[in-house]
C-alpha cells in the first residue's frame, strides 16, 4: 500500500483528531511502515493501549504523539517477548541457578568452603514458572479417603492468584482504588435510595458524597494518625473527578445505618463512607451526617451436606523467638491425635522469616526441608491415623517456603505438598466444608484497624438491629469485625500504616483478591495479637484464634444448621 493510501486510511479510521495534525499523521504512516502494520492494526493497538481497564472510563481515548510513542514501546515489548518465548518455551523444565549464588549462612552451615549445593530445596524464592501444573486441589482423582465435602478456590483462577508482583503501574493502582469506591457507592445508592451523588469541592448546597477517608496531606505528616484536624475525603474520578477535600464534622453529627447501641462510628484511613453536608467555602466540606455502608445481604445458603463435622484451628507463629523447638506445635499435635477432628486449619507463618534464629542463619537445613521435617511429616502421620480427616494450610507473607510475599498471596506451591488430604489455600482464602462457608486470612487486620480508628459519637439514624443477642453495638471487637464485613474487604485500610507495612506488603492493583462477596461467610477466621474471642457479628461467626504461642487454639463444631465455635487453652506438656 502506498504512503498516500496509508495516510488516507489512517485519517478515515482515526478521525479528525489525527487527520488535522500533519506531524501526527506522518508519524502514524511511519509506524505502519516500520512495524509492517495495516492502518486497521495500528488503530486496534492504539485503542488497546489508551483505553482504561475500567469499563466506566473506557471513553478516555486520546490520539496524541505521546500515546503513539506508548504504542511503539508496547509493540517492541511484544515482539521481544515473542522472540524470547520461541527461544525459551514456557513449559520447559526450570533451570536451577541457585548454586551460582552465595547462599545464606543457614544454608551453608556445616559445609566446606566452596561446596556446590545442587539441590532443588536451595531455590526458596523462585520466580513463577508456568509448567501447566496447578497446586494441589482435590479434583476427585486423588486417593483421598475423607468423608468431608471440600470446595476451595477455582483451579482455573490459579494463575490470577500467582500474579507477578512489583509491576504495579500508577494508573492501574488508581483504577483499583476508584473501582472500590464506585462499588460501595452503588451499595449506598441502592440501600438508602440515593438519587445522585455530589462533588464536595464545588457546591454549597446540601449533597451526599461517597469517598475514601484519607489524611489531609497538607495538615499531617506521613506517620500521623487520623484526627479531626487532618480528616479528608477522596472521591472517585467517576463520582466527583477524584476530588480530595478536608472534612469538618458538625457538632450535631448523625450516624445513619450504624448498628443499634453503637452511639457512633469509627473512621479510619481507607474506610469508604457516605457524608451528607455542604461545601464550607471551597477549601473544606462540612459534614452533618455519616452514612455507613449497608450490612451484607444474606443470600440463599449453599446446599448443606448431611453429617456433622469438627474443625480445629491453629495459628502461627508456632514457636517462640527464643528457640526453634516448636513446642506449641507439638502440643497441638497431641490434641489433634487425641480428638481426631474432621478438619485441621493451620495458618502461617510456618517457617517465619522474622524469627531471630532463622534470620541469623542458625539453621542447618533449607526452609523447605525444615518445613517438611517439622510440619509435613507429623501432619501426614496424623492424617494416616485419622483417615477421614483433612488439613488446610494458609500461608503468611513472612513464610520462607512461599515464593509469593505480597497480599493477596497465592497458595503454597506443589513443592510444599502433594498429599491429597492437605489442601493448599491462598491468603486470604474462601472455602466451604459440607456447604458451610469459611473465610480466613493470616494478616492481623484487627490490630491494624484498632490502632488507626478515629471514634466519632453521634445520633443514631435508621440504625440496624443486631441479628443475634450477643451482637452488641457497644462491643469494640465486634465493631472491628463489622468494619471488615461492611467494607466487603479482608483489608479495608489504605494506605497500610507505616509501622506495620512489612506485615502486609499490599498489592493494590490486585486488591480485588481481598474482596468479600456480598454473601457473608458463615465463619470468619481472623488471627490477631488482640485478645482471643469467638463472637457473632451480623450473621457471621467471627473467631480470633490468637496464636499457639499463647497456648490458644479454636474449634468449630457443626451439626446440621447449628454452628458452635470456641477458643480453648492447651494444657502444658
Amino acid at each position: 500500500m502506498a504512503d498516500r493510501d496509508i495516510s488516507d486510511e489512517i485519517a478515515r479510521r482515526m478521525g479528525e483528531q489525527v487527520a488535522s495534525d500533519p506531524k501526527l499523521l506522518a508519524e502514524c504512516v511511519n509506524v505502519c511502515r516500520i512495524y509492517n502494520l495495516t492502518p486497521e492494526e495500528l488503530q486496534f493497538k492504539w485503542e488497546a493501549s489508551t483505553f482504561s481497564a475500567t469499563p466506566a472510563r473506557a471513553h478516555e481515548l486520546v490520539f496524541t504523539l505521546d500515546s503513539l510513542q506508548t504504542v511503539k514501546q508496547k509493540i517492541t515489548r511484544e515482539r521481544t517477548a515473542n522472540i524470547t518465548r520461541k527461544t525459551n518455551p514456557r513449559n520447559a523444565a526450570p533451570v536451577l541457578t541457585a548454586s551460582k549464588r552465595r547462599l545464606p549462612a543457614f544454608m551453608n552451615r556445616g559445609q566446606p568452603s566452596g561446596t556446590d549445593l545442587r539441590t532443588e530445596d536451595v531455590s526458596v524464592k523462585s520466580e513463577y514458572i508456568d509448567s501447566g501444573i496447578s497446586p494441589s486441589y482435590d479434583d476427585g482423582t486423588g486417593p483421598s479417603t475423607s468423608s468431608i465435602s471440600f470446595e476451595g478456590p477455582r483451579k482455573d483462577e490459579w494463575k490470577e492468584r500467582a500474579y507477578r508482583y512489583m509491576y504495579e503501574r500508577p494508573g492501574e493502582r488508581g483504577d483499583a482504588l476508584d473501582d472500590k469506591i464506585d462499588e460501595v457507592a452503588e451499595l449506598i445508592r441502592d440501600y438508602y435510595k440515593v438519587t445522585t451523588f455530589g462533588d464536595p469541592s464545588l457546591t454549597n448546597e446540601e449533597i451526599i458524597v461517597v469517598g475514601r477517608i484519607v489524611h489531609d496531606q497538607e495538615n499531617s505528616s506521613f506517620t500521623a494518625k487520623l484526627t479531626d484536624a487532618n480528616l479528608a475525603i477522596e472521591t472517585s474520578r467517576i463520582l466527583a473527578n477524584g476530588a480530595r477535600v478536608p472534612v469538618r464534622l458538625e457538632p450535631g453529627l448523625k450516624i445513619r445505618g450504624c448498628v443499634q447501641g453503637a452511639g457512633g462510628y469509627s473512621l479510619f484511613p481507607g474506610a469508604i463512607v457516605g457524608l451528607k453536608g455542604r461545601n464550607g467555602g471551597g477549601s473544606w466540606f462540612s459534614a452533618s451526617e455519616i452514612i455507613v455502608p449497608p450490612p451484607m445481604k444474606v443470600m440463599p445458603s449453599l446446599k448443606r451436606e448431611p453429617g456433622a463435622f469438627s474443625m480445629y484451628i491453629g495459628c502461627g507463629p508456632f514457636t517462640p523467638d527464643t528457640d526453634l523447638d516448636y513446642k506449641p506445635w507439638r502440643t497441638l499435635l497431641k490434641v489433634l491425635k487425641n480428638n481426631k477432628p474432621s478438619v485441621v486449619v493451620l495458618i502461617g507463618p510456618f517457617v517465619d522469616s522474622s524469627h531471630p534464629h532463622i534470620a541469623g542463619g542458625e539453621v542447618d537445613e533449607t526452609p523447605l526441608v525444615f518445613f517438611r521435617r517439622i510440619f509435613l511429616k507429623p501432619l501426614s502421620e496424623f492424617l494416616s491415623s485419622s483417615p477421614t480427616s483433612l488439613a488446610i494450610l494458609i500461608p503468611s507473607i513472612r513464610d520462607l517456603i512461599s515464593s509469593h510475599v505480597v497480599f493477596p498471596q497465592c497458595e503454597f506451591g506443589l513443592e510444599v505438598s502433594t498429599h491429597a488430604r492437605i489442601k493448599l489455600l491462598p491468603n486470604p482464602s474462601v472455602f466451604s466444608i459440607n456447604g458451610i462457608r469459611f473465610s480466613a486470612s493470616s494478616v492481623d487486620v484487627l490490630f491494624h484497624l484498632k490502632t488507626q480508628e478515629l471514634p466519632k459519637r453521634g445520633e443514631e439514624v435508621e440504625s440496624v438491629a443486631p441479628v443475634a443477642p450477643d451482637d452488641s453495638g457497644s462491643d469494640t471487637m465486634g465493631n472491628l469485625c463489622r468494619h471488615i464485613l461492611q467494607q466487603r474487604s479482608f483489608y479495608p485500610l489504605f494506605p497500610v500504616p507505616l509501622d506495620v507495612s512489612n506485615e502486609v506488603n499490599l498489592d493494590v492493583t490486585h486488591s480485588k483478591g481481598l474482596n468479600i462477596d456480598e454473601n457473608p461467610p458463615d465463619v470468619l477466621i481472623l488471627p490477631s495479637k488482640l485478645k482471643q474471642f469467638s463472637k457473632r457479628v451480623q450473621v457471621t461467626q467471627v473467631i480470633n484464634p490468637s496464636s499457639l504461642l499463647k497456648g490458644i487454639y479454636a474449634t468449630v463444631e457443626v451439626s446440621g444448621e447449628n454452628i458452635r465455635t470456641g477458643v480453648l487453652k492447651m494444657e502444658n506438656e
